[in-house]
């Protein structure tokens, strides 16, 4: 029997207009007229369609246009309710992006590895010719069987050799089943965002932060609350004092965006806690998790409530050019996510993930990861001389966790002109301030050495000295910096 707050969803079989119009219309007016307010659990597609004594396929139409308009919000399992934008009002339109989203993943895109660029692996040192060879392979072998349509979570041998891979090297024991292949990072978080969240919802990101995560979570109509990160990582206590109720929180265990810094146990323990008093998910982003030196330890003690997703992508491993990534989630997930990647796919090409699980499973990506390494220790060893040899005590060079170094710079610098400056020069260098949202970094400016081979780090040095600072000014007053090493002021426009 339909329940009394629901009479006036029936529907008339009789008249022209099809049924999924007539019900989208009947939900609208009780919504219009009060009579289903803001937050309202609507029944599920199947016992609506069982009071209606109509088709469940026709509920599921009304409630995806409804959906699209922002007058309902769809939760999966959690079901269905009205939002609080009201008819005949406009939902909340998406925020106004910076151009470019972040310098170095977005204006270098199609062009060659620039000094210091962040977000690229060693790519001179990547083995080319065997991955030809492995994908030449499988491209004179396509079966009729794969040329058709794929399953929607990826390719089978990928998701068990990631699987197997995270069991080893994270302690994270999973399935093939809970993962999912996804279109780098940001597919990743998408398909989260679309499965688990909903236009308004809380969600904890850390402060400061990547900010193209943030700008698709804003896409997506999320209420983003910026968390402090101090050394232990993120601040939960005052995570919790800002938004209780937050449905997820995104961190970065192993090395923190753009600080470095390591997920200490504590914090862990106090994230798990959390999340499972607020049934709320942490997403654990593991950005640069294979060149840490951090302690694994948070990741190998998964928690026990299965709180928390793990997304990693093979940009910073492999290349970028892939776009491809992968998400572990909970086996109370699997669902879901299975839903949800039929209905949004997010993989990338079938060829690319038979050539990378070959990749895995016949050593090749262990010995890669090996090599590189090796290579970034030296790197980053031979920048860290070079910046202290050129540039001297002016600047404090901050060795993180990560495959970029921070160069700290005095309060009045103006960051981001000098990162502007610099990149009209050539060099691929990022501000530090513009990262944080209310949490204040202090300039600086944040340098990838991954790309820097040893025997040029001095010679890039200095063509970031001449970037950085002036010459010919008159010698400043006694226990000031001297000429050479005077920050250069922030410049009207760029040179050409």
């Amino acid at each position: 029997m339909l329940e009394p707050r629901f009479a006036s969803l029936r529907v008339d079989p009789q008249k022209n207009k099809p049924l999924h119009k007539q019900l989208c219309d009947r939900i609208k007016q009780a919504i219009a007229s009060g009579s289903l307010p803001p937050g309202t659990q609507l029944p599920s597609s199947r016992s609506l369609a069982s009071q209606l004594f109509i088709s469940r396929a026709t509920v599921e139409l009304a409630y995806g246009i409804l959906a699209s308009e922002g007058l309902v919000i769809r939760r999966g399992a959690a079901g269905t309710r009205v939002g609080s934008c009201p008819v005949g009002q406009t939902p909340r339109q998406s925020p106004q992006l910076p151009r470019p989203l972040l310098p170095g993943l977005a204006s270098e895109a199609a062009q060659a590895p620039r000094l210091f660029q962040m977000g690229l692996p060693a790519l001179d040192a990547f083995p080319r010719k065997l991955w030809s060879r492995l994908a030449a392979s499988h491209a004179r072998s396509l079966s009729f069987s794969k040329m058709v349509y794929q399953g929607a979570s990826g390719y089978p041998p990928l998701r068990q050799a990631i699987a197997n891979r995270l069991t080893i090297s994270r302690g994270i024991s999973c399935s093939e089943t809970q993962v999912f292949i996804t279109a780098g990072f940001l597919g990743a978080l998408t398909l989260i965002g679309r499965t688990l969240l909903g236009a308004g919802d809380k969600m904890w990101v850390e402060d400061p932060g990547f900010p193209p995560a943030r700008h698709a979570l804003e896409l997506a109509g999320v209420d983003l609350v910026p968390v402090p990160v101090d050394g232990d990582g993120i601040d939960v206590s005052a995570g919790i004092a800002l938004a209780p109720a937050a449905r997820l929180a995104l961190v970065t265990p192993a090395a923190q965006f753009p600080l470095g810094i390591a997920l200490s146990a504590d914090r862990w323990s106090q994230l798990v806690s959390w999340a499972t008093t607020a049934k709320a998910w942490i997403v654990n982003d593991d950005y640069d998790g294979d060149f840490s030196h951090s302690d694994r330890s948070v990741l190998k003690h998964h928690d026990r409530a299965e709180r928390a997703l793990h997304v990693g992508s093979f940009s910073n491993l492999l290349f970028p050019g892939l776009r491809l990534g992968y998400l572990v989630a909970p086996i109370s997930l699997i669902g879901e996510f299975e839903s949800a990647s039929a209905l949004w796919p997010t993989q990338q090409s079938l060829l690319d993930q038979m050539v990378v699980s070959d990749f895995i499973t016949q050593g090749h990506l262990g010995r890669h990861l090996a090599r590189m390494r090796r290579l970034y220790s030296e790197r980053k060893l031979a920048l860290v001389e070079a910046l202290k040899n050129v540039l001297g005590d002016s600047i404090h060079v901050a060795e993180t966790g990560s495959t970029h170094l921070v160069l700290h710079l005095p309060a009045d610098t103006d960051d981001v002109a000098l990162a502007d400056r610099a990149r009209a020069l050539g060099l691929a260098i990022n501000a530090l301030s513009p990262m944080g949202l209310r949490t204040r970094t202090g300039p600086g400016l944040l340098l990838g050495f991954t790309n820097v081979p040893a025997d040029i780090a001095q010679e890039a040095t200095q063509r970031l000295k001449r970037a950085l600072f002036t010459s010919g000014v008159r010698r400043p007053p006694h226990g000031h910096a001297s000429p050479s090493n005077r920050i250069a002021a922030p410049i009207a426009s760029h040179p050409t």
